[in-house]
């Protein structure tokens, strides 16, 4: 299995099952335990092993110190944790800033900083604030977690070469040539050949895939030192692992140094659990995690693995990925994990020292390239944030971690800013014409003061303007900027109109306080602008609101059209005044041949009401599909359904119904499925209604004629004004249709 990016997981199908099920027996539940939580834990272990030894030889801290801290990591964090197949322990994120701590405070001080770091974890969780760590530009993430794998991969090299790493990455780079000049042969095969098998591994056969590769890198490693006279220097593993335990001490170092280094493990460790939770969740089907207990149990973890001389402990996708792989059902395949750890670290200490160092800073120096995603880099580019990218990489390599993740989070920050407040504004003379047209377009505040009186100071001061405001955010000042330019421009016998599109309006600028309501404004004028004064006229309003916030929008699109109009559809729908057919459509001018009756008719052949324009739209206009469309709450079929007389014109002209009535008392498909689906009797009567009404027109000569030569298609649809969604209505039911998300608008029907 290669190794991936301790934050985003490998591509892996989901659970075939639900995991974290707990219904049954306990017998069931053993069972399950035995089939897939045993068999995962051994391959998880086989992975962890090595990842384990090598962190603790990068991060400069006792081998053993590894081992502790993967046996705590699969127990306690795995019983206590909120994830259910997240698999913790120590992690490559963490190994610059426990590097630093050892070289700033001695490796047992350092385990009192990881203790104190749990703490601080527990204490998160229990403020239930868990979810405020997931507040992280991915970018900045994703650029820590490259100048980690950059750091580690410069300290590394110097092992597999024979040598020692140094204290900084500019020494490390510095003294790499001559690094080379002093290479140790022996070291640096071993060390090739780990990294030729982690990098080639996923090329071989699926069916040897199965081992893990990191594990066959370093046992080939392990068994080629044994085997040639190669000289390589060995891990040292001083007594057991019991021997390794040990309480830690208070650092002598300066307070505040001491508390950053805690808040730094602390914040570095939350997050990174946190983040892979999230990437596990997005593996499986089962339970989803927990936050808040998650980071008490990472905190409980971390608590005793300093207390007995571990390394921090933190979620690690590279482990929990593989558990999911393996077919990991339950917490049990984390815990066993780690009782397998302790297992070997206790009877087979004697193999640990056969493995030599060069052999697992191969490995580290894969795990560290891999840490760089080239789908990262790609992805900051294409967003812009490729500068964030490439400042917190810096940061990270050459000053420190927290420094660089905070360097990045300010350039963030400030570029977000920028772009949140940022406003386009262009002064224009409208080509032939003695008018200019001004563009505003984006969050318009004091910042755009010095943009705005730029612009303001091309146009003419007598000049005849049209302001087009696509603002989504106007502060007063420059509200009143602009205000005090209008009056300027008056005075001295200019006009200026506005077009206002955005949902920022002038109108409102010193109604309060400046705010953000996307849509509103605008979605308002759309369907009624006039109901926010009801002593207005609603067409004149209306037009007024059209004129001021979308002719100026929709004008090129008409331009085209105003010769000749080249529609796709006849649509016959009611004349009632909620439905509007280009909305629920998602349709625009030009592209509906529209005509309304009451009750959404057909009469017989011959009658002009509908066949002389079904005839023009077919022959004339060569449209390429016909939609009958009804909806609820209808009038013409609640008087039809109740027998009642609504009048001699009404009555004759609903007489062409009664046919759909007669249908819907003989059982027809689409009442049944209506009534299936909760709809009542006037609605019922609504769908059959357009049921029958397409089968007269796909009766109509004209019809037939455009079916055969053209392909003209017939079809009906119902609008549930309710709920707002439109259904199909065929000749044997109701059908679904889906939204651009593929959610059926109507879910209850089967």
């Amino acid at each position: 299995m290669a190794v991936t990016n301790d934050l985003a997981p490998p591509l892996a199908a989901p659970a075939p099952t639900d995991p974290g099920h707990d219904s049954g027996s306990m017998s069931d539940r053993l069972r399950s335990i035995l089939r897939h939580d045993v068999p995962a834990s051994i391959v998880v272990f086989l992975v962890a092993l090595p990842l384990s030894l090598g962190i603790a030889v990068a991060s400069g801290a006792p081998v053993a110190a590894g081992l502790i801290a993967a046996v705590i990591g699969g127990i306690v964090a795995g019983l206590m944790g909120g994830s259910l197949l997240q698999v913790s322990g120590p992690a490559a994120g963490l190994t610059v800033v426990v590097a630093e701590s050892i070289n700033q405070f001695g490796w047992k001080a350092t385990c009192f900083i990881v203790a104190a770091a749990g703490v601080l974890q527990i204490l998160f969780g229990l403020s239930r604030i868990a979810r405020a760590a997931l507040a992280v530009a991915p970018v900045v993430v994703h650029a820590m977690l490259a100048g980690i794998g950059i750091t580690i991969a410069l300290q590394q090299i110097h092992v597999l070469l024979g040598g020692s790493s140094h204290s900084s990455a500019w020494k490390n780079i510095t003294q790499l040539p001559e690094q080379l000049m002093s290479l140790h042969g022996g070291d640096a095969f071993i060390g090739a050949v780990v990294i030729a098998i982690m990098l080639g591994w996923k090329y071989v056969p699926a069916k040897l895939r199965v081992i893990p590769g990191p594990l066959v890198a370093v046992f080939a490693g392990t068994m080629l030192a044994m085997v040639l006279p190669t000289g390589a220097e060995r891990i040292v593993l001083n007594g057991s692992l019991f021997d390794a335990i040990g309480l830690p001490e208070v650092p002598s170092g300066g307070l505040s140094a001491v508390l950053l280094m805690i808040l730094t493990i602390a914040l570095i460790a939350s997050v990174e659990s946190l983040l892979s939770a999230v990437a596990v969740d997005k593996m499986h089907s089962g339970k989803r995690t927990n936050f808040d207990r998650e980071l008490v149990g990472q905190g409980s973890a971390n608590v005793l693995s300093g207390l007995l001389g571990g390394l921090p402990v933190t979620g690690v996708i590279v482990r929990s990925a593989t558990n999911v792989q393996a077919g990991a059902r339950s917490r049990a395949s984390a815990v066993l994990h780690g009782v397998w750890i302790l297992v070997f670290s206790v009877a087979l200490a004697a193999v640990v020292q056969q493995i030599p160092k060069a052999a697992l800073a191969g490995l580290l120096i894969v795990i560290g390239i891999q840490l760089v995603k080239l789908a990262h880099i790609r992805l900051a580019r294409r967003t812009g944030d490729l500068l964030v990218y490439a400042v917190t990489i810096l940061g990270v390599v050459f000053l420190n971690l927290l420094e660089g993740v905070l360097i990045g989070l300010a350039l963030a920050f400030g570029l977000l800013l920028w772009r949140v407040v940022r406003v386009a504004i262009n002064a224009r003379q409208i080509p032939g014409s003695q008018r200019w047209m001004i563009t505003i377009d984006g969050s318009c505040t004091f910042l755009a003061l010095p943009k705005l009186s730029t612009e303001f100071a091309k146009v003419p001061s007598d000049a005849d303007v049209t302001v087009e405001m696509t603002v989504d955010f106007l502060d007063h000042a420059a509200f009143e900027a602009i205000e005090d330019w209008v009056r300027q421009q008056e005075a001295n016998g200019g006009s200026v109109d506005f077009v206002e599109i955005g949902s920022a309006r002038m109108a409102h600028a010193t109604a309060g306080p400046p705010s953000r309501s996307f849509g509103r404004a605008v979605w308002t004028d759309i369907l009624g602008p006039w109901r926010r004064d009801e002593h207005a006229d609603p067409i004149q309003a209306g037009v007024a609101a059209y004129h001021r916030s979308h002719a100026h929008v929709v004008r090129p699109h008409l331009d085209g059209l105003r010769d000749s109009q080249d529609p796709d559809s006849f649509f016959l729908t009611c004349a009632d005044s909620r439905i509007v057919p280009n909305m629920i459509t998602n349709s625009g001018p030009g592209d509906l041949f529209t005509v309304r009756n009451v009750g959404n008719l057909v009469p017989a052949v011959g009658d002009p009401s509908v066949d002389a324009a079904l005839v023009f739209a077919l022959e004339e206009l060569n449209v390429r599909s016909i939609v009958v469309c009804g909806h609820s709450s209808c009038g013409a079929m609640g008087a039809l359904h109740s027998g009642a007389h609504a009048g001699p014109e009404i009555d004759k002209w609903l007489a062409h119904a009664r046919p759909s009535l007669d249908r819907v008392r003989r059982g027809h498909p689409v009442a049944v499925a209506a009534a299936r689906a909760g709809f009542g009797e006037v609605d019922q009567l609504s769908m059959v209604n357009v049921a029958v009404q397409v089968e007269n027109l796909q009766r109509h000569p004209a019809v037939r004629k455009a079916v055969a030569e053209r392909g003209v298609t017939v079809s009906g649809l119902f609008f549930d004004i309710a709920s707002a969604r439109v259904i199909e209505v065929t000749e044997d039911g109701l059908a679904h249709i889906e939204d651009d998300a593929g959610q059926r608008v109507l879910p209850e029907l089967v």
